[in-house]
């Protein structure tokens, strides 16, 4: 029978637990505490591990099964999608506005409830300073209309999450993200839990098993050239 972990934050960043012993309800819970240092979240992505927990809880550690994910070969571009790429109404760019891209993911999920705590928004912003997360950011003119941010770990990446203040700003903020990560050489976007909206873009479920040895191949190799902070076209995203 499988049993949490406790860990406390003094214990070694790589002191999970097998992702395999993780809980089958609530799907995927596999351990709980530690602390959000950028070691114990880099171990963690690197074990196929996220954490995911809201305000007044502990921090909860997750691996489930199945896991959605995208290869960026395999985006789904809507014919809809592809007018607007090529009208330009976007301007989009990469790494120039982290914090405020995290703010819109938790903003647009004020009304229900949201992991993206304080706590969580400085943890991530840490990864960000020492180079192992980035944003995509969806401008209309100088307002931020949408982004997405996440964690890239060798050839993988790991969607953390998504917004969009104008229709279709995710979407290509996720086109942006895709077309990065083909010319990095990066062949996975972990996207942690299937949505209808992610599986209209293109997303499919893997099993833990598959998921994790192709999370142990991904996180050992270099990309093809290092992330570039800075514009990009959206016309020339297609």
């Amino acid at each position: 029978m499988a049993e949490l972990r406790w860990m406390a934050p003094d214990d070694p960043p790589e002191a999970f637990p097998s992702p395999h012993r993780a809980l089958r309800d609530p799907n995927g819970l596999l351990a709980v505490g530690g602390d959000l240092s950028p070691e114990r979240l880099l171990a963690a992505y690197r074990r196929g591990i996220f954490p995911w927990f809201n305000e007044g809880q502990p921090i909860l550690w997750w691996s489930p099964e199945p896991r959605a994910v995208l290869l960026p070969d395999e985006l789904h571009v809507s014919r809809s999608l592809r007018r607007t790429l090529k009208r330009d109404r976007f301007t989009v760019s990469v790494d120039q506005a982290f914090d405020a891209v995290i703010a819109g993911c938790a903003e647009s999920r004020a009304a229900t409830g949201t992991w993206i705590t304080p706590e969580m928004r400085r943890a991530y912003q840490s990864l960000f300073e020492l180079g192992n997360a980035h944003s995509v950011e969806i401008w209309q003119g100088e307002t931020l209309a949408g982004g997405l941010y996440g964690v890239a770990i060798g050839r993988m990446f790991a969607g953390e999450s998504m917004f969009s203040a104008v229709t279709d700003a995710s979407k290509v903020a996720l086109v942006t993200l895709a077309d990065r990560c083909l010319a990095l050489g990066v062949e996975l976007i972990d996207c942690q839990l299937p949505t209808p909206h992610l599986e209209s873009l293109g997303s499919r479920c893997l099993p833990r098993q598959e998921f994790l040895q192709r999370v142990k191949r991904l996180q050992a190799l270099q990309p093809l050239k290092p992330w570039v902070a800075g514009p990009v076209t959206s016309s020339e995203l297609l």
